[in-house]
């Protein structure tokens, strides 16, 4: 009797547990976890851009468009997106910022990023 109360402690503790790590895994806003591993790639796809932004500019002395750092083989990405996410870079001679518009979609609301010369993503305003 002992061990079968054990196992059903334990099997509770188990549950209670796994219901907290998904509630953890679901952003603030909600969304299912497509969306989240679509974010999540959206912001390391950001990094690798600025990665080669970073490459480009030691190598040219200024940064590039995305065009221009395909060509340069800074960057090796050939996709222009993720997800329906549209990547796009400003550049200028001494700064960058590489952004990732969201989808337009009037079910799910969504946020757009971006990264500069700081090497730190952040949302869209």
């Amino acid at each position: 009797m002992k061990s079968l109360i054990a196992l059903l402690l334990v099997a509770v503790v188990c549950v209670v547990l796994y219901r907290l790590y998904l509630t953890q895994a679901v952003p603030p806003g909600g969304g299912t976890p497509h969306q989240t591993i679509a974010v999540i790639g959206v912001k390391n796809d950001l990094l690798a851009i600025a990665q080669a932004e970073r490459a480009y500019q030691a190598e040219h002395g200024s940064y590039a468009t995305l065009d221009d750092l395909r060509t340069a083989g800074a960057l090796s990405m050939t996709a222009s997106g993720r997800d329906g996410y549209i990547y796009g870079a400003e550049p200028s001679q001494a700064t960058f910022r590489v952004t990732a518009t969201c989808p337009v979609s009037t079910t799910q609301p969504c946020t757009g990023y971006y990264v500069d010369q700081t090497m730190e993503v952040r949302a869209l305003p």
